[in-house]
């Protein structure tokens, strides 16, 4: 039976932490140099212009107001007007987002069950020629930094054998009415089919080896032992009662991956040119678009507490020993 208290604390500590987090954001970009205003001012710009464009934005006002407007308006998921776009910056974030998620949903799902079953599978073979050629393998191609991966992916693929895009979203002219044709056409899934291989390639080695590594503990238990006394078969044993125990930290492992996919892919981004979210937090500090790079270290940093939060109680349905410990 999972524990009520437990939940109630992690979820407390996680809204606590939310608010730490966007509290310490709102005074670390106000201490950056030339502050809020660098985007706007240059040395031909006039007092007068200046102090017009400060009194625009409320940055005239003590600190103290500033931040609990800001606060008002993060409550409200408004985060004002982007300096380089001139559009809302909760709407822009909002679309780069879900092209990130996309983008890294679809790898993480199946990085993340390929390296399972993989892990599972060569765990249950431990030293013979497969599991040593398979970890050879894992290892390689885990050594091997994942924009350079990118870029031999790319050449090969696009640039020499002509088989797909050279980067970007969608094509030239495409355009869509709804969220669902967007990202269910065939020009869409022909964009991804590179940068999600590519990650696929250096994502699914974290998920096999933490899987092949637990399920050795697992498999040395008594009740294994038990299991196959009683006849089981030896995927019986494994998926149903070595599997389960063995996978918990690559649930944990999982749910963290998710929070930090967010911001964390800016390399894979920039190969390809994915209008994401990692790829214009960076592009909006370069061109200190404060509104926008303050909204997205926002997200990025409630996505990762949340993913966590999720972990947590992840773990107290697949191992309620984990809160009953606790308490």
């Amino acid at each position: 039976m999972v524990n009520k208290r437990y939940i109630a604390r992690r979820l407390a500590l996680m809204v606590l932490s939310i608010f730490v987090v966007i509290t310490i954001l709102f005074f670390l970009f106000r201490q950056v140099p030339g502050g809020p205003m660098s985007a706007f001012t240059n040395p031909r710009m006039s007092q007068a212009a200046r102090q017009a464009i400060i009194e625009q934005y409320g940055l005239n006002d003590p600190l103290w107001r500033q931040y609990l407007r800001y606060m008002v308006n993060v409550v409200q998921l408004d985060f004002g007007q982007s300096f380089y776009y001139g559009s809302s910056v909760s709407s822009l974030i909002f679309d780069r987002f879900v092209n990130t998620m996309s983008l890294m949903l679809t790898a993480f799902v199946i990085s993340y069950t390929v390296g399972t079953y993989l892990g599972a599978q060569l765990g249950w073979l431990r030293g013979t020629t497969k599991e040593r050629a398979g970890m050879v393998v894992v290892l390689f191609v885990r050594s091997m930094p994942v924009f350079w991966t990118g870029m031999v992916v790319l050449y090969v693929f696009s640039f020499q054998l002509g088989l797909f895009p050279i980067g970007g979203m969608r094509g030239t002219g495409a355009s869509y009415t709804t969220m669902a044709e967007k990202f269910l056409s065939t020009d869409f899934l022909y964009h991804v089919a590179l940068p999600v291989f590519t990650l696929c390639t250096y994502y699914t080695g974290l998920p096999l080896l933490l899987m092949r590594n637990n399920l050795l503990e697992v498999l040395s238990e008594s009740y294994i032992d038990t299991a196959r006394a009683k006849g089981l078969t030896s995927r019986r044993v494994l998926f149903v009662h070595a599997a389960r125990n063995a996978i918990l930290p690559v649930v944990t492992a999982f749910a963290i991956a998710i929070g930090f996919a967010v911001g964390g892919q800016v390399l894979i981004e920039t190969v390809y040119s994915w209008p994401g979210l990692g790829r214009e937090m960076v592009q909006a500090s370069l061109r200190s678009d404060y509104p926008v790079a303050q909204a997205a270290f926002a997200l990025l940093s409630v996505i990762v507490i949340t993913m966590n939060f999720v972990a947590d109680i992840a773990y107290t349905y697949l191992d309620p020993r984990v809160s009953l410990g606790e308490s």
